[in-house]
């Protein structure tokens, strides 16, 4: 299908990274006092700094600083689901977090990789 998941407005992209990114490092990255916000999925590590919805206060703030791979792929916004471990996840949903990736990917700029990330 062409122009699935296709931004609205083109967005020009860096090419991704590989830095190592560790999982403390992460952490911080969740937009509070101005820090920076990255969210990862499957170990890519994904800026969504510009993205106020990533912000503190916003509907997806929940994800900021983690690997959110198992909440992306339940569709689901609750803290206790925003973790790496996607793998025991049914086929439908494991293909809803291929989508998100998809997603990410064609908005955000990849600046690295969560290190001995067993996700990917």
């Amino acid at each position: 299908m062409a122009g699935k998941f296709e931004p609205k407005t083109p967005v020009t992209l860096n090419p991704p990274k590989d830095d190592p990114i560790s999982p403390e490092f992460l952490t911080t990255c969740n937009g509070v006092d101005g820090a920076l916000c990255y969210v990862a999925i499957k170990g890519k590590v994904f800026d969504v700094t510009g993205n106020k919805a990533y912000q503190p206060g916003g509907s997806y703030h929940v994800f900021a600083g983690h690997d959110a791979s198992r909440a992306l792929g339940m569709t689901s916004t609750k803290a206790e689901d925003v973790r790496p471990d996607w793998y025991d996840l049914p086929e439908d949903k494991k293909g809803v977090l291929e989508d998100w990736l998809t997603f990410f990917t064609k908005r955000y700029n990849i600046v690295g990789l969560v290190e001995g990330a067993k996700n990917t």
